[in-house]
């Protein structure tokens, strides 16, 4: 039943896209060249602690399914646990730093968790056990969800049920401050099919996306309050940058048929005006405002494929950020463009879809035609 999910999947894509979609994945293997070490170490090389990060790791591990890449997988799922994780992803979520500490000794930097890179992780294993038939990866994103659920999410007024970016650090006299990228629906979506909670989160997710972006660009952060709901935040306003674009990168990539997904388009079409009108993604602009400012890097040209492909009128600025991607590919040792690059052109190749449940539908029984 896989095989003939993935062969209708290939049959349904664009043609431009197909013919590489269940081949060997060079820039899956140049990121693990160029920012993975052997024993499966995800380096940020911008930082000159040569940190690694849950993100990081998380987001890996998502790469290594989709490429058909167990050993990579088991290397990430191994370093992960035992070095961020003291020893057991089932009891402990995974510390989001570690790197050189002051004494050079390689250490945790920071044992606060990642939420984002918790949902990843999390999701990478149920898919895995999935995908490849294996229940220890099942029973392990089980036990990461279950405690995710008890450490990380809380009950906001006025919104119901919603997940912090960290256990500690996101809640004061003030309110709550959300990152709205940490939020991808379509993991949401999946995590539903477990327990009705992953369900209401996701509906409450789409519903804190479209009241953060009041023009239809997203904000970084925000601030929920109980009087007044939604607030600029408190240490970055209403900016949408480097946070933001993975709103719209998790956006188009939503399934057909997926919750909201129309509306959603419609909502944040202004980014893939914008983009279109000026040739380049802008690099920020206030949620507030509409106010643009600067192009975004390569990465953000990535990260918008998926949306471009599926808004009207996006055609054109879908090749002109193909066109740009093959003229300045981003930089081999700059890990944020490249896990933007990663997701987004490995989306625009045909490599994976998410179906409107949220399961993964990686391209792998497709036969190679180059």
């Amino acid at each position: 039943m896989r095989q003939l999910l993935a062969l209708l999947l290939v049959l349904c894509m664009p043609a431009v896209a197909s013919a590489s979609a269940a081949c060997p994945w060079p820039a899956w293997e140049r990121f693990k060249t160029d920012l993975m070490s052997a024993d499966g170490r995800v380096l940020d090389r911008s930082d000159e602690r040569l940190v690694t990060t849950s993100e990081g790791q998380s987001y890996a591990l998502f790469f290594a399914l989709v490429g058909n890449d167990r050993q990579a997988f088991d290397n990430l799922l191994r370093w992960t646990g035992n070095n961020l994780a003291e020893g057991d992803l089932s009891r402990h979520l995974p510390a989001w730093l570690w790197g050189r500490g002051k004494q050079q000794q390689w250490q945790v930097l920071d044992s606060n968790n990642a939420s984002d890179a918790d949902l990843w992780i999390a999701y990478s294993l149920l898919e895995a056990g999935r995908l490849w038939n294996e229940p220890t990866y099942t029973r392990l994103g089980t036990q990461m969800l279950w405690r995710i659920a008890a450490q990380t999410v809380r009950k906001l007024p006025g919104l119901g049920v919603m997940l912090l970016p960290a256990d500690y650090g996101f809640d004061d006299h003030r309110g709550w401050r959300l990152n709205p990228s940490y939020l991808p629906p379509q993991l949401f979506d999946r995590f539903a099919l477990l327990d009705p909670l992953w369900g209401e989160m996701a509906s409450n997710v789409r519903r804190l996306w479209l009241q953060a972006s009041p023009k239809g660009f997203a904000p970084d952060w925000l601030l929920w309050t109980s009087a007044a709901g939604i607030e600029p935040d408190p240490e970055h306003g209403s900016a949408g940058s480097y946070d933001a674009i993975r709103v719209y990168l998790w956006l188009g990539m939503l399934a057909n048929g997926a919750p909201q997904r129309d509306e959603l388009l419609r909502h944040f079409a202004p980014m893939a005006a914008a983009t279109t009108q000026d040739g380049l993604p802008p690099e920020s602009v206030d949620a507030r405002t509409a106010k643009q400012s600067g192009h975004g890097p390569a990465g953000f040209s990535a990260a918008l494929l998926p949306l471009l492909a599926s808004v009207a009128d996006g055609h054109a600025a879908l090749e002109a950020q193909r066109q740009r991607l093959r003229e300045q590919p981003a930089e081999p040792q700059a890990y944020y463009n490249q896990v933007l690059a990663l997701f987004g052109q490995g989306w625009d190749q045909a490599r994976y879809r998410f179906d409107n449940q949220g399961r993964l539908l990686p391209a792998w029984s497709a036969p190679c035609s180059e």
